[in-house]
């Protein structure tokens, strides 16, 4: 039984390790490393800022059925939005996993990673962190990066604001669903957040 209280970022990488391609482990550890630099620059808990950053996409290449079976086994039922989103579903299984196998008991850190795709309306600061770290990690060179990783360092909430219309206009731009937790987490911001 893998018990997390006394576990370092070195152990949780060697967790992940064998779940990720490489390129996807580096990712993970890019934005752990982004998560710590946040955490310290806004008076986060850089421990859980790292775990979570680390853990966050642990059951992103866990085969599709694989994931719909593990979220069904735990009574978790996927709105019609959801269902249509399969990308979106590592998130819930990675927040099953740090519960149900790695122990973590941490709400907070918990739901970071449940909501580390979509966002949602009152983000905790430590959900703030990792939705920013997800967007501007070394490895992320997607046109508009540079302009949020310079937002990130005047203001977490204009980071999180930015990176929310980034993504709205990505999926609306491409016909396809935005989640209502997104929507949420934007109408929640521009109310908010004091910009």
């Amino acid at each position: 039984c893998i018990r997390s209280k006394s576990m370092n970022s070195k152990q949780y990488k060697e967790i992940i390790r064998p779940f990720l391609s490489d390129k996807r482990f580096r990712h993970s550890v890019y934005v752990a490393e982004e998560c710590i630099a946040l955490a310290s620059r806004y008076g986060v808990d850089e421990k859980k800022a790292e775990t979570v950053g680390i853990l966050h996409d642990i059951m992103k290449e866990l085969p599709k059925e694989e994931q719909l079976k593990m979220m069904e086994d735990s009574g978790i039922i996927l709105t019609d939005e959801e269902r249509d989103v399969p990308k979106l579903w590592h998130a819930k299984c990675g927040y099953l996993y740090m519960k149900q196998v790695l122990h973590i008991e941490d709400e907070e850190m918990l739901n970071a990673v449940l909501y580390h795709t979509t966002a949602r309306a009152h983000m905790t600061q430590l959900d703030k962190v990792l939705f920013v770290a997800d967007f501007i990690s070394m490895d992320r060179d997607y046109e508009g990066v540079e302009k949020l990783r310079d937002l990130a360092r005047e203001s977490l909430d204009k980071a999180v604001l930015e990176g929310l219309i980034f993504s709205i206009q990505d999926l609306t731009s491409a016909h396809k669903t935005v989640h209502p937790d997104s929507v949420a987490a934007y109408n929640w911001a521009i109310k908010q957040f004091d910009l």
